[in-house]
């Protein structure tokens, strides 16, 4: 899948060790007992990060989302390091908490800062027992590998079922300083709105207040990770945490503004990067589902079409199946929670094979299923969907559905 091109932004390698000042690690600590891959990541800053981060909005949350809440809250919104572990998502275990507080209070000794300016995290199998020992030792494995160079040992940290690592960073310039912006993501399954959808850490060495981070990471999310969609199951881990560590030597973005503006597109780049990421590796998934509704009278009823269309599980088996069937995704648009005029809306299905209108003023065409199947059959595949009703844009991301989803969610424990 070839990456979005933007003006002023330039891809670069490094993901969340492309930002200054930052390092990362990881290794097999024994949580997963196949010896090469990697079950516990570090991210780290030389120097305090402004941090933002959202979370998942499920009732059910894994123990580290609450501990990290609460280090957030204490520190002011300051942290240093990222640690988290894979196979294990310490989620529904009575010592959860327990766990991650003493986690995070073995890594601030070994690098020498506080407890809550350490962001915990953890993804994996709910509900099965987790034990300190493989956190304890190895701490100082973990950070005395730390490296510039160790961005590709803590993405294979984080991944559990995805078949990818997810990274990706961009290079701009703020004030005539040159900035970076980079991150890494895991996720393949339980993969939904509303929240984030996945863990995604980001790092950048521009500087940035934290309340001004906030709000940029929160516009952002809400058309990207919020628009992504695998299997309609929400996460009880989810998270989206960035940390602004200010090396670039900018000065600190307290406002909207020019600034502000060039730093959100670079956040925007590197989720949107990301999110077709997670899209295109969702679980089983044979086919990358982009869905582009225009012609809207205000972005959020876009936004709420292409999702539900997304989202849908009989779009997603007839995309599978290579069936141009134009009638499911009338019945998406038709249950979102969206005040339009069905009788205006016009469907064409996309691919590097060409294009072809299956819908026209809400009712379906004649047209060549031969060349509809030519369509359907590539691997990355467009729904383009105009309400006509006015001038407002937005897109979802997602993926089929596919035997190989059944498969992997049947037997995911073991």
């Amino acid at each position: 899948m070839e990456k979005e091109q933007f003006d002023g932004y330039k891809y670069i390698e490094g993901g969340v060790c492309a930002a200054a000042g930052f390092t990362a690690n990881g290794l097999n600590c024994g949580i997963n007992p196949v010896k090469e891959k990697n079950d516990l990541g570090l991210v780290y800053s030389e120097k305090p990060c402004n941090t933002a981060a959202v979370y998942t909005r499920n009732k059910v949350k894994g123990a580290p989302i609450i501990v990290t809440k609460k280090h957030l809250e204490k520190s002011g919104g300051v942290s240093r390091a990222v640690i988290v572990n894979s196979k294990n998502a310490n989620t529904c275990n009575p010592n959860g908490e327990e766990i991650a507080e003493e986690t995070s209070r073995l890594l601030a000794d070994v690098l020498g800062i506080k407890p809550e300016e350490v962001i915990v995290a953890s993804t994996g199998v709910i509900g099965m027992p987790i034990y300190i020992e493989p956190f304890k030792n190895h701490m100082e494995e973990l950070v005395n590998s730390l490296s510039v160079n160790g961005n590709k040992e803590a993405v294979n940290a984080i991944m559990t079922t995805d078949t990818i690592q997810k990274e990706s960073a961009v290079e701009f310039v703020i004030e005539g300083k040159s900035c970076h912006l980079g991150g890494m993501a895991k996720g393949s399954g339980m993969i939904h709105p509303d929240m984030a959808t996945t863990l995604n850490f980001i790092t950048t060495d521009a500087a940035i207040s934290a309340e001004m981070l906030q709000k940029a990471l929160s516009e952002i999310v809400k058309i990207t990770y919020n628009c992504l969609s695998v299997d309609g199951d929400t996460s009880t881990n989810d998270m989206v945490s960035v940390m602004a560590n200010g090396l670039a030597g900018n000065s600190q973005i307290m406002a909207e503004g020019e600034s502000y503006n060039i730093f959100k597109q670079a956040l925007y780049i590197v989720m949107l990067d990301m999110v077709k990421m997670l899209a295109a590796d969702g679980e089983g998934a044979s086919k990358f589902i982009e869905c582009r509704c225009s012609g809207a009278p205000g972005t959020d009823t876009a936004i709420k079409a292409a999702k539900s269309v997304i989202g849908s599980s009989l779009v997603k088996c007839a995309v599978f199946g290579g069936d141009a069937n134009c009638g499911r995704i009338l019945c998406a648009i038709g249950y979102a929670d969206i005040d339009i005029d069905v009788l205006k809306i016009d469907v064409e299905l996309e691919s590097c094979a060409g294009k072809i209108l299956v819908c026209k003023d809400g009712m379906g065409l004649e047209f060549s299923e031969d060349f509809a199947a030519k369509i359907l059959a590539e691997k990355e595949i467009y729904i383009n969907i105009n309400l006509n009703q006015g001038n407002a844009s937005a897109r979802a991301w997602g993926c089929d559905l596919t035997y190989g989803y059944v498969k992997i969610n049947g037997d995911y424990r073991s």
